[in-house]
């Protein structure tokens, strides 16, 4: 649970004076994890997303390992093209230092830091993390503040109020919606979703008359208004044959089905409660489209950059700013604040 007195309870004269010492720099101990943020934005950086990736001499799989880089490195990207080497399926390549490295497990990130909001909905507001990565606590009554969940760039929080955490610094309560679980993460690193991101693409459009096609061989989606294409993209669809501790199969089912879901948040993984950064666990997936009664959706994805090749436990993975776009244009039609939207939405053939 958490400490502290919640922001409703703050006035205004105690809100402002929080919010200037953090906007203000005052010095104090940070209770997360230290970026070098001038440095960070003086060229493209990015985040690698899993235990260690390979730096090769040429950008081709096939050259000479000339060094690793380990999870939550973040690496100078001087240069991002196609290699003329592959691999087929992605063949995006990074120029970095002291080499090459593919971008399937490198996400690009950029940093914004945020005044905190004074006023938001307290049955819940969507954030956006907008920097690399930050480190969230949760209060235990006999440890005091703990470490709890890593949270990266571009993932989705609902937050539900503001605190004094670690250090007495202001932070954020952000409620977890699977695990029903509060706890604090700064509020320098995160941002208000504005409204727009919610907008209804195409609402004049009847919902029968808009479809998607998933094509797995291909690995890409295509959205149709009356047989016109209209949105196109590349994912990464369901690996089949994973371990499946639940035994629903992981490859991405082939068949008709609508949308029946829509969650602007979600987490996703084994549902620990742990601040091991390597656990299987994703909390804030962003804009989840479901479409099977197994848990299957489109939404964005953030632990990995290899569109094209089948990466997923039978999700349809795609960029953040694609699963935006398809979480607007179908429906049933949902609305900031809301949880989770219910309806016989959009039709989703895959094949």
């Amino acid at each position: 649970m958490i400490k502290s007195d919640t922001m409703s309870k703050f006035s205004r004269r105690e809100f402002l004076k929080l919010s200037g010492m953090v906007a203000g720099g005052l010095a104090m101990p940070s209770w997360s994890v230290d970026f070098p943020f001038g440095h960070l934005r003086k060229v493209p950086h990015g985040r690698v997303t899993i235990d260690q990736i390979k730096i090769y001499k040429e950008p081709s799989y096939a050259s000479e390992v000339v060094g690793t880089r380990n999870r939550d490195h973040l690496v100078e990207l001087y240069d991002h093209f196609i290699s003329e080497e592959g691999p087929d399926f992605n063949p995006r390549w990074y120029s970095v230092k002291g080499g090459y490295a593919h971008t399937a497990y490198i996400q690009p990130i950029e940093v914004n830091l945020n005044d905190p909001v004074p006023a938001f909905n307290p049955n819940g507001q969507l954030f956006e993390v907008t920097v690399p990565y930050t480190q969230t606590h949760m209060y235990d009554r006999y440890q005091g503040w703990q470490p709890l969940y890593r949270l990266y760039y571009q993932s989705q929080h609902w937050v539900t109020g503001m605190e004094l955490g670690p250090e007495n610094r202001l932070g954020y309560v952000i409620t977890d919606e699977l695990l029903k679980i509060e706890y604090l993460v700064q509020t320098e690193h995160m941002r208000s979703v504005p409204k727009e991101a919610f907008d209804p693409i195409s609402p004049d459009v009847e919902p029968h008359h808009k479809r998607v096609v998933v094509r797995i061989k291909e690995q890409n989606m295509s959205c149709y208004e009356n047989d016109k294409e209209v949105f196109h993209a590349t994912v990464s669809t369901g690996i089949p044959g994973l371990p499946s501790p639940n035994g629903i199969p992981t490859a991405t089912p082939r068949g008709t089905f609508n949308i029946q879901v829509k969650m602007p948040v979600r987490h996703m993984g084994n549902g620990q409660i742990t601040s091991e950064i390597g656990a299987y666990e994703l909390p804030g997936v962003p804009w989840s489209s479901f479409f099977t009664q197994t848990g299957v959706a489109f939404h964005g994805t953030y632990w990995h950059d290899n569109y094209g090749n089948e990466m997923s436990h039978g999700c349809v993975n795609m960029k953040p700013e694609d699963a935006n776009w398809l979480f607007r244009w179908a429906t049933p039609v949902t609305e900031p604040g809301v949880w989770d939207k219910r309806g016989m939405g959009t039709k989703i053939e895959v094949v």
